[in-house]
């Protein structure tokens, strides 16, 4: 196998994360607070040859005296676009989208090592039953929803409407009276590209690494929501559709490289003293 035929090989396995990537931006398109990804590329190793041993022939050359032969490319990063979606008033009282850059709240999920905190810019909260006749404020997926306090927020039941306020607090209606039974956990992503994205719309912050600098707890001075909105997913269709058809020519591109190397090989072959 010939350096061109290696070179378009190791590239379009890298083409085909990118593609992989382009889709699952498309895919959710429509979700709640997703945050686009894209990819940057990065050239591998490469040889210079140069074919000049003669230093009279050097005289007046304008063009590269030898020829740089690369190994392919590879997905060098995965950048997460945190610019805010477009907002989408909904009209449910369990709704809030967070108006801040970088802002988050925050989950308590299950892992199989224990509780772990997670992060998300999904604002679509729910109220499930549990035991002693409350409930617990969860995401979407069931996963609790961390308060002011750094406990999930529990509420007892029997209240005839519930509200999230524009800082976060959680207004209860009981009776004729309307009191706070709670308030959401909001924190800023400091250094945003340090986050894990995990699916499911969460982030995470890598094992090993350590949080302090990468979230910080916002002041509730300093917390900026709309209620009844939700955040929109930043997915620009346009941008991905054209950046898939460039991916795919470049796939394309790569795969003629190697059908021509195979048919130029089978020519050599074909050769008779």
């Amino acid at each position: 196998m010939n350096r061109s035929m290696i070179q378009s090989a190791v590239t379009m396995g890298q083409l085909q994360s990118k593609l992989d990537l382009i889709g699952n931006n498309l895919s959710n398109s429509e979700t709640t607070g997703y945050k686009s990804r894209s990819a940057d590329f990065s050239s591998l190793l490469f040889q210079q040859i140069d074919n000049q041993s003669h230093e009279h022939a050097q005289v007046g050359r304008t063009t590269p005296e030898g020829v740089r032969i690369g190994a392919g490319a590879r997905l060098g990063h995965t950048n997460l676009d945190y610019r805010q979606g477009s907002l989408q008033n909904t009209g449910r009282d369990l709704d809030v989208a967070l108006l801040g850059d970088n802002h988050l709240f925050q989950l308590r999920v299950e892992t199989e090592t224990g509780p772990e905190t997670q992060f998300t810019r999904a604002g679509n909260f729910y109220l499930n039953p549990i035991d002693n006749g409350q409930v617990l404020l969860t995401n979407s997926n069931g996963h609790p929803v961390i308060g002011e306090d750094g406990e999930n927020i529990v509420l007892e039941e029997g209240f005839q409407g519930i509200s999230i306020d524009q800082d976060g607090s959680i207004l209860v209606k009981r009776g004729d009276g309307q009191a706070v039974e709670g308030e959401l956990s909001v924190t800023e992503a400091v250094r945003p590209r340090m986050l894990e994205a995990i699916g499911d719309n969460r982030f995470r912050i890598p094992d090993g690494i350590n949080p302090d600098g990468i979230m910080e707890d916002l002041p509730r001075g300093d917390i900026e929501m709309k209620n009844k909105t939700l955040e929109a997913s930043n997915v620009d269709v346009s941008k991905q559709m054209t950046d898939m058809l460039m991916a795919q020519r470049a796939y394309q591109f790569n795969a003629k490289s190697i059908s021509t190397g195979d048919q130029m090989m089978g020519l050599v072959n074909q050769l008779r003293s």
